[in-house]
């Protein structure tokens, strides 16, 4: 009884989304291998993806417009909406703005990341791959 207490306590105290981690937690690379994120969680359910590493020019690009890349979150508070897809916010360190989108995944090393500037408006979709050996 005096170990059933502490870990009934501990399964109650730890987050839903920390048990239920998503197939596409992990480490990706963009497709010009310019940007790494490590997807994980980052809240009650929610997943994002932090900059962990980038090339000089992408860093750079982004200094231009008085802002850093590393650190930096590229998919932010992305939930389950069903059928594998995430629905959260993207920003697009490019044009610094941030937009709805989506993240499914398309087998177990290929990410798809997908959002329209309005509407179905101006829709892109970036393809990341997943980085061998990295969590």
């Amino acid at each position: 009884m005096r170990m059933i207490l502490p870990l009934l306590a501990l399964a109650i105290a730890s987050p839903a989304s920390a048990q239920t981690a998503p197939k596409w937690a992990g480490v990706w690379r963009n497709a010009s291998n310019s940007v790494h994120i490590r997807a994980a969680s980052c809240g009650r359910a929610a997943m994002c993806g932090t900059v962990i590493w980038a090339s000089a020019k992408a860093k750079a690009d982004v200094a231009a417009r008085g802002r850093k890349l590393i650190g930096a979150q590229l998919f932010r508070d992305f939930r389950h909406a069903g059928d594998g897809i995430w629905e959260g916010e993207v920003w697009v360190p490019d044009i610094d703005r941030s937009f709805s989108g989506t993240i499914s995944l398309r087998g177990p090393n290929t990410l798809v990341g997908a959002g329209c500037l309005l509407g179905r408006l101006g829709c892109k979709e970036q393809i990341w791959t997943r980085v061998p050996g990295r969590k």
